[in-house]
């Protein structure tokens, strides 16, 4: 019941919120990410990252570093953190948790399923793959030649499994099927979490279907706007937005039949939330969408934090750490090629 979590939350969760909570107060600030833009090559910024919450992970790092290595390292320190809280975690919030991590076994399970048709070697793949989407037999996936097969050999016994039902098909998997069947399993997920934070009501209900509602509604633009110039019909178009957001069902409708980045900006336009995020940007551009759209994300986590007694603050904690980790790449990578001059091109504060 809505405003009465305040009575029970904490026999369970109170314990793993103050963590959470503890857990953010790590995260970078404006004045880390001045300085680190600052830096001249990946040792300094080694070297002033050993003052934050990541220096154990990166202290005993050789060098010459190498980018990969940094960003390693930081993901390292947030899949320790979700599996210590995962440990301590009860029901319903350990299913919560587990659920938060299903989006990173659908970009696995697809990052080996392309790279296989690409005839990379599967090790190779393994370990590009994000240590919070592994299962025990991914590594089988690499034998799969159509959809049918990948289930029954190896998604049937993982969490995934319920999410296939949809686009099961025996046809070849190509780059067209397999980026089809990623949005497919995406508003699969995203509509099962939904319905698993409404089941759970109060006040994690209302913060996570504001959350998820824009995850949904950023990724209905994004197919549209990787849709434009492709054999996708309208149909195929409207089956891979999900069953809810801000967007459901009148802003999908005109999505669907959208033919540039123009008519979708009219369409978002519409939309008091994201006229904002389209207001930034010139008419005919989209590159820095995805930034635009970060940084809408980002303060909305933050906000998550504004209130207590729900299981919201665990979400956008790790999705706020992720955001964090990308800017540590984008700007190791900018430093690592003498690109100085485009390190704030994709960096979101998060503070």
């Amino acid at each position: 019941m809505y405003g009465f979590e305040a009575m029970t939350f904490n026999i369970h969760g109170g314990y793993l919120e103050a963590i959470v909570r503890g857990h953010r107060t790590g995260l970078l600030t404006a004045a880390d990410y001045n300085n680190l833009c600052q830096c001249e090559t990946l040792d300094d910024i080694k070297m002033h990252l050993s003052a934050t919450e990541y220096g154990p992970y990166l202290q005993n790092e050789p060098s010459p570093l190498h980018t990969t290595t940094i960003v390693e390292k930081c993901t390292l320190k947030l899949v320790d953190e979700y599996k210590h809280m995962l440990c301590q975690a009860t029901e319903p919030l350990a299913t919560f948790l587990e659920y938060i991590t299903y989006g990173h076994m659908i970009d696995n399970v697809v990052l080996i399923v392309t790279g296989t048709l690409h005839e990379r070697d599967v090790q190779e793949l393994l370990e590009k793959c994000h240590p919070l989407g592994m299962f025990d037999s991914i590594a089988t996936l690499a034998v799969a030649q159509n959809m049918r097969e990948l289930y029954r050999l190896v998604l049937v016994d993982t969490p995934l499994a319920p999410y296939f039902s949809e686009c099961i098909t025996s046809e070849d998997l190509d780059d067209m099927n397999i980026e089809i069947m990623r949005n497919t399993l995406y508003k699969a997920y995203l509509e099962d979490f939904y319905r698993f934070c409404q089941k759970l009501g109060g006040a994690t209900a209302e913060i996570m279907s504001d959350l998820l509602a824009f995850e949904a509604d950023r990724r209905a633009v994004n197919i549209t706007i990787n849709s434009i110039g492709t054999e996708l019909t309208r149909d195929d178009r409207r089956k891979l937005y999900s069953s809810f957001g801000l967007l459901y069902p009148y802003g999908h409708e005109e999505l669907a039949i959208c033919e540039d980045i123009d008519q979708v900006r009219g369409v978002m336009e519409k939309y008091p939330p994201y006229q904002s995020i389209f207001s930034k940007l010139s008419y005919g551009e989209s590159q820095m969408l995805d930034k635009a759209f970060y940084e809408e994300e980002v303060k909305r986590l933050c906000l998550a934090f504004e209130q207590q007694f729900h299981y919201g603050v665990f979400f956008a904690y790790m999705r706020l750490r992720e955001q964090e980790i990308r800017n540590l790449m984008w700007i190791s990578e900018c430093v690592a090629q003498n690109q100085k001059s485009r390190v704030h091109d994709s960096v979101v504060f998060i503070f």
